[in-house]
């Protein structure tokens, strides 16, 4: 899982079926020195992301990627992204000190 910042939404005048009532979002990947920072920029490569939640533009989702991006659909869909959240808040820890608070815990 990864998050993101909807940054538009895609239009298509034709989908399919198994797509009917999902919308799909322009969102750009945000790197962990942005949310460092929670300066509100990305700076991951844009990618199309099926929604159902319906964020704004501007809001952090965070999405899912790969064959499990397809799970909340019946029938086998062509979907890789998929919005699983809306993020209102987040508490970022970098890995490093991550990797030394597991350290300390085992000793």
């Amino acid at each position: 899982m990864r998050l993101g910042i909807v940054r538009g939404r895609v239009v298509l005048s034709r989908s399919l079926p198994s797509l009917r009532g999902t919308s799909l979002l322009l969102v750009e990947p945000v790197s962990a020195a942005n949310l460092a920072a929670r300066n509100g920029r990305g700076g991951g490569k844009t990618l199309v992301v099926a929604d159902q939640l319906s964020p704004a533009a501007g809001q952090m989702i965070a999405l899912v990627e790969g064959s499990e991006a397809a799970n909340p659909y019946p029938a086998p869909t062509p979907v890789d992204a998929y919005c699983a959240l809306i993020v209102n808040d987040y508490t970022f820890q970098p890995p490093e000190a991550a990797d030394r608070s597991a350290a300390e815990g085992r000793r």
